[in-house]
């Protein structure tokens, strides 16, 4: 936690544009979400806000989604969680693959969030198509 506080001291009088900065709220926020989810999910909320604004990479805008579900998830927000979860599983899909690692690990994730709303007919269907492909690229 100190370290993200650090983090966060020590770039937050660069440029609103610059990358630094934007990691350095990123850091904050996931140093503050194990111990403090409440306290974190506006700082995750700003760091995913300044990534959008900002930055091109989507790969950083991704995990920033992924970080910002895990707090929500933590708070009991399951609703949104799979919101976001079902927006990051498609953009890691669009850009990757199916077949990708990543795109394998978000789907898990997704799982767990139709489970969490209890949606059993979802999450049955996505398994059964996600499982062969899953066996295919991890073996």
């Amino acid at each position: 936690l100190a370290l993200g506080w650090a983090a966060w001291k020590t770039y937050l009088g660069r440029p609103h544009a610059d990358e630094f900065r934007d990691m350095s709220v990123g850091v904050l926020g996931r140093a503050l979400r194990p111990s403090r989810p409440g306290e974190a999910l506006p700082v995750l909320e700003a760091c995913l806000a300044l990534l959008r604004r900002y930055q091109r990479d989507g790969d950083n805008i991704l995990a920033a989604q992924s970080n910002l579900a895990g707090c929500l998830n933590a708070l009991g927000r399951h609703d949104e969680v799979l919101v976001l979860m079902r927006e990051t599983y498609a953009r890691w899909v669009s850009k990757l693959g199916v077949s990708h690692e990543e795109s394998i690990r978000i789907g898990c994730n997704l799982v767990l969030s139709l489970n969490k709303v209890e949606l059993w007919d979802e999450t049955k269907s996505f398994t059964r198509d996600q499982l062969p492909v899953a066996r295919r690229t991890l073996g």
